[in-house]
């Protein structure tokens, strides 16, 4: 008897723990969606502005961007148990619509603001469809 109080108890405290981790683990919602919407941003401005302005410009916004969202991310508390594997997905699914972005539209679509748009778009959507999914869950 005193065997199952023990378990009983061992698995409340677990039940627990898992709450906490479960509750503290809504920030990487928040950062897929951010990290989304910079999509929506950084595309159209690398895809259309061209010249050493444009490229300094947009590639010392994405650093700073990408520098914040990084502290943003050390900063947390919990991290559950498989957002390493899930975060390397997402960045590589982003990474492979990117450079495919702009090959496409460096060498074919050149100044096409419709083009900057939906590749802005294919862009923003592994991470917000990650954050979806798991903003439903959380």
């Amino acid at each position: 008897m005193l065997e199952q109080a023990d378990a009983a108890a061992s698995l409340k405290g677990i039940g627990r723990i898992e709450g906490t981790v479960r509750g503290r683990s809504g920030w990487y919602v928040g950062y897929l969606w951010l990290f989304a919407v910079w999509q929506l941003v950084l595309v159209p401005a690398v895809l259309l502005w061209h010249g050493r302005t444009g490229t300094l410009v947009s590639t010392l916004a994405n650093a700073a961007v990408v520098m914040g969202l990084s502290r943003f991310a050390t900063r947390q508390p919990v991290v559950p148990r498989g957002y390493a594997g899930r975060h390397l997905r997402v960045i590589g699914a982003w990474a492979v619509a990117y450079v495919v972005s702009l090959v496409l539209g460096y060498g074919f679509f050149t100044d096409s603001v419709a083009f900057a748009g939906v590749a802005a778009l294919v862009c923003a959507l592994p991470a917000a469809a990650v954050a979806y999914r798991m903003g439903r869950a959380v």
